[in-house]
């Protein structure tokens, strides 16, 4: 499928905007509601990713397939390896074979799992056999992904002798480790984290909690970049706080220098954003090393303002759905950006014009379609594999519709 998007002028009005449940919380609590069944969860993400891992925590034998879902791919690998009996071979589609996941392997065989590679060493697909760990201290590369981390926090409380993680090295995407934390204390399970060591205690049951999940701040990113990018549109999005627990809550800060002036409404539990030119910035320099997921956003944005931007700590990025620097660099310059990239950043030159009717490449990648969908405002486009934004946000096409945006699915 392929999004037609005809440039589009969005004045000064307001519009409402619902958007699904955070990904990052619900798929956390999925794995905890699977291991403590008293959970009970409110305002989860209808996202692919989110369907792929509740269907596979409901199996204990045969293949699962969880197609370009990292997040299902990491903790379900967590959590069999530590449900007895279980016996799986868990898979993906070729890009998600291409994603290494030997460290988080190595970590949980050396607690015990009975782990092996069916293809490559280091990455999926993987036969899990499922075993009781009582092995209780591991140590693992801190600048790895944090769901690596994160999986090893989840599974923690239902050990035997609990979970201690020492992290080696330079801590990275912080604010996911204290998602998990603030879960796990939010259901009834003891943690901490000081400096580089991350302690769990082992929970033999938890008495009956209901959780209502955020909605997702990663999805709210592509509508501050339409405020930045109109002449003056208005969006209020329900079921945000202002002490969220998800790092990419940033953005209320980061959108301030592009001009979108965020007001929490707590009476509504919602946010408010409006446009406002005072603050806009000529050039940005952001360190997004503990927000990457809105790293395309924010670079797609700028372009679409004609501003610079330094966008530095996305080191991350480079072992995503695709590589998303290279990925980022290719389409901008198809756009008429002047780009460049490397292991770590990316850097934007101002830009006064943008060339039309572009079709913009998105890898197999949600984020790159809904990053470039907001320049609509300023250009006509095609998105190709316009599909692909049900990884996250299956309405999301529907939802720029309704706001008036010129959308043609084909």
């Amino acid at each position: 499928m392929k999004a037609f998007l005809t440039q589009t002028s969005l004045s000064e009005r307001l519009e409402t905007v619902k958007i699904t449940g955070s990904k990052s919380e619900s798929n956390r609590l999925l794995v905890l509601q699977a291991l403590f069944p008293n959970i009970t969860i409110q305002n989860l993400s209808n996202s692919d990713d989110t369907s792929v891992l509740q269907k596979g925590l409901k199996s204990a034998h045969g293949t699962i397939d969880i197609h370009h879902a990292g997040t299902a791919m990491r903790f379900l690998t967590a959590y069999f390896a530590c449900k007895p009996n279980a016996s799986v071979l868990l898979t993906g589609s070729p890009r998600m074979q291409e994603r290494p996941i030997g460290i988080l392997v190595e970590a949980l065989r050396k607690l015990g799992a009975h782990i092996s590679y069916e293809k490559e060493e280091g990455y999926p697909p993987l036969r899990i056999q499922g075993q009781s760990i009582t092995t209780s201290q591991i140590s693992i590369n801190a600048q790895t992904s944090s769901q690596f981390i994160t999986a090893l926090m989840l599974i923690a409380p239902s050990l035997e002798n609990g979970l201690k993680i020492h992290l080696e090295g330079e801590v990275t995407s912080r604010p996911y480790i204290e998602m998990t934390r603030s879960l796990l204390k939010e259901i009834g399970v003891s943690t901490t984290f000081t400096e580089n060591n991350i302690g769990v205690l082992p929970t033999a049951a938890l008495p009956p909690v209901t959780i209502t999940v955020e909605s997702d701040w990663s999805s709210a990113s592509y509508f501050y970049s339409l405020v930045a990018l109109s002449d003056g549109l208005k969006i209020k999005m329900q079921y945000f706080r202002s002490d969220s627990r998800q790092g990419d809550a940033q953005l209320a800060n980061l959108f301030e220098s592009l001009g979108v002036h965020t007001e929490f409404l707590p009476e509504e539990h919602a946010v408010l954003l409006s446009k406002n030119a005072e603050t806009l910035e000529k050039e940005v320099n952001f360190n997004l090393i503990q927000t990457p997921d809105i790293a395309q956003t924010i670079a797609v944005c700028c372009f679409g303002l004609g501003i610079g931007c330094k966008l530095t700590g996305l080191h991350t990025l480079k072992i995503k759905e695709t590589d998303r620097l290279v990925a980022l660099q290719i389409e901008l310059q198809k756009l008429g950006a002047q780009i460049s990239v490397d292991q770590d950043s990316l850097t934007l030159a101002p830009s006064a014009t943008i060339n039309e009717n572009i079709a913009i490449d998105t890898y197999h990648d949600h984020r790159m379609a809904m990053a470039f969908a907001p320049l609509v405002l300023k250009t006509s486009l095609v998105i190709n594999d316009a599909g692909v934004v049900s990884k996250s946000f299956p309405g999301f096409w529907e939802t720029l519709q309704k706001l008036g945006l010129k959308v043609n699915l084909q």
